[in-house]
């Protein structure tokens, strides 16, 4: 947070936090947020939209000292409070400021204050929460639509619309169902989607009738509804239901690689409905001796080498923090080859300005860049010498096939790769017990690591691994594979997991069995091997 003593009233932007999905946060609120110096938040869930606040953000709760939500007048006062020394806050509410509960409230208590506000307007619970249900608002001839907040007493005789959107419906589900019942334009046996937790992977949705919505939610065991939509649009959600068909929705996928490095596997998880879970199983330290490392370094500045191959980003960021302790950048390169294992670290080396002369086309890995490598030309290669930065526990594949093409080879320890330290207990006890769904392994290390740290994943639980190699390692764990990538990439591994899950929910539906996920299924049941 600014340390400056400003004494101006600082501002604040009332931003839509959207309904729950993180992704639908917008980028003006993006921007606002990494402005910011204070950001008031409603509730934890909206703690993982601060990744985008920059600097020292401070994050403030709108509750009470017990944990009990402010009243709209003392969410005000926090509010403005916050803005005094000059900060730029930012208030995070769920949906849009101006339909949320206090959000006009808050915003006239800054006018009040005097204190600058803006409104950041967001995707709204009203329209976004029926649309990832697969319900239509409008439809046909049915036009006309009317929210009702059932905070407050519902006026049952205003309720004269084709259809109703009901929210902060939590708790009074059977007295809002009976009193719209009793409606002119309703009665008991009128369709009503009860929607929970709504735009995220664990929305849930039952469709009922206002008579029996009451008994229905109760006995499904249906949790946190907030959202009721009533009327015969909700016919339409078997035909429309987009969200809750992805292929893993709802599933919860065990990631064993650490944030930075498991950020595009997640977000292809996560577009195919999954919830990832990263648990981190190596920890990445610079060598033990780094004399070495140093000393190859300094050679590639004075131009000992002809080439240098990048087997991993890892390689390639413990180069980079290198040449940052001697003041260097990427133009320490100039006049070297540049060797890339595969798509992801030509990816990284072109965002620090650096071209890879080499990438292999076919596959990627120490073997596929090494098919592709040219042997050494005395009269083409002034010089004869590569410098291959690794991980201490990599393989020495690359090394003795660069020998044999001519070369001399500088294999050199770069980092090293440990076990981390164990995940919480209660990660441990979801992994032991299949409350994961699926765990999804990209190297052997992490197969190795995983069960080191945490134990051997439950019997029902769905395993994926990026290549035969990892497979392998899975095997000799005592674990059965159910889903094998065509190709060592994160994103076709995420593919393949749909996939599975995809051919999985249809089987169960042609069967009609209930659509369950591998972490519901009766303790004994048999898994089906993925084909």
């Amino acid at each position: 947070m600014s340390t400056s003593k400003r004494t101006d009233p600082g501002s604040v932007a009332f931003v839509g936090a959207g309904p729950g999905d993180p992704g639908l946060l917008t980028v003006r609120g993006v921007e606002m947020l990494r402005e910011a110096d204070v950001v008031v938040v409603d509730a934890t869930d909206q703690e993982v939209l601060l990744d985008h606040a920059e600097g020292s953000a401070k994050s403030v709760p709108a509750l009470a000292e017990d944990g009990s939500p402010l009243t709209a007048a003392a969410r005000g006062r926090l509010v403005v409070s916050s803005a005094k020394g000059g900060h730029r806050v930012v208030r995070l509410l769920e949906g849009d400021p101006f339909t949320h509960a206090t959000g006009a409230d808050e915003a006239l208590a800054c006018a009040k204050a005097g204190v600058p506000f803006e409104i950041v307007p967001g995707v709204s619970t009203v329209t976004s929460v029926p649309a990832h249900a697969g319900i239509p608002l409008t439809v046909g001839r049915r036009r006309s639509v009317q929210v009702l907040d059932a905070s407050a007493k519902v006026d049952t005789k205003s309720a004269a619309a084709d259809t109703l959107v009901v929210v902060r419906a939590q708790g009074r589900l059977a007295e809002v169902a009976t009193q719209l019942a009793a409606a002119e334009r309703f009665d008991a046996d009128t369709t009503v989607a009860a929607i929970a937790k709504g735009s995220t992977v664990e929305q849930a949705t039952l469709v009922s009738t206002l008579g029996t919505l009451a008994d229905d939610v109760l006995d499904s065991g249906l949790d946190d509804v907030t959202t009721l939509v009533v009327g015969d649009v909700v016919d339409h959600r078997d035909t429309l239901s987009w969200f809750e068909s992805k292929p893993l929705f709802g599933w919860r996928v065990l990631v064993p690689r650490t944030k930075d490095q498991a950020g595009d596997l997640s977000r292809a998880l996560r577009r195919a409905g999954a919830v990832p879970e990263e648990v981190p199983t190596i920890s990445v330290e610079p060598p033990r001796n780094p004399q070495q490392v140093d000393k190859a370094v300094r050679g590639m500045v004075e131009g000992r080498y002809e080439w240098i191959a990048f087997t991993s980003v890892n390689a390639l960021r413990a180069i980079k923090e290198k040449l940052t302790e001697y003041g260097l950048d990427a133009r320490a390169l100039s006049g070297l080859k540049v060797a890339a294992v595969g798509d992801k670290t030509a990816e990284a080396l072109r965002s620090w300005g650096v071209e890879p002369d080499l990438v292999p086309e076919g596959e990627q890995s120490a073997l596929g860049l090494l098919h592709e490598w040219p042997p050494y030309d005395e009269v083409l290669d002034p010089i004869n010498r590569v410098f291959l930065p690794r991980a201490d526990i990599a393989t020495e594949t690359l090394a003795a096939g660069l020998v044999e093409l001519g070369w001399e080879v500088d294999d050199v320890t770069a980092y090293r790769t440990v076990r981390a330290a164990p995940p919480p207990a209660e990660t441990r006890d979801a992994i032991k017990t299949g409350r994961f769904d699926a765990v999804v392994f990209t190297s052997s290390s992490t197969v190795r690591n995983l069960v080191g740290i945490a134990g051997k994943p439950h019997a029902s639980t769905v395993i994926a691994c990026i290549g035969p190699a990892t497979v392998k390692t899975a095997e000799e764990h005592g674990l059965r594979v159910d889903v094998l990538a065509p190709e060592p990439s994160v994103e076709v591994l995420a593919d393949s997991l749909a996939e599975f899950g995809s051919s999985r929910r249809t089987a169960m539906l042609e069967a009609g069995d209930p659509v369950t996920r591998p972490s519901q299924r009766r303790r004994g049941s048999a898994r089906r091997k993925a084909t």
